[in-house]
């Protein structure tokens, strides 16, 4: 797959998650940061957004432990963003 196409579809699922919290997290850690990524970390993103949304936030913001096979630096980073709250 070309890598602008990819980079599409990867913007569009990190967006529409289901609900406006995680759009917030997980679109703004993409926004943010995939411009830097390598192939093997836009893997990585790609097979994360295969997980449940509750269990994405819960691993980032620490509310729960993250399985072994999601902990690295990129998970790390998504736990270093400070998230300011849209006013309504």
């Amino acid at each position: 797959m070309d890598h602008e196409i990819r980079l599409k579809r990867l913007r569009f699922r990190a967006w529409h998650r289901g609900t406006r919290e995680a759009d917030l997290m997980i679109g703004g850690y993409f926004d943010a940061h995939h411009l830097d990524w390598t192939p093997d970390q836009l893997d990585w993103f790609e097979a994360l957004l295969e997980e449940q949304d509750v269990d994405i936030m819960g691993w980032a913001i620490g509310s729960i432990p993250c399985p072994p096979q999601w902990e690295s630096p990129m998970m790390q980073t998504m736990r270093a963003l400070n998230f300011v709250p849209v006013s309504r």
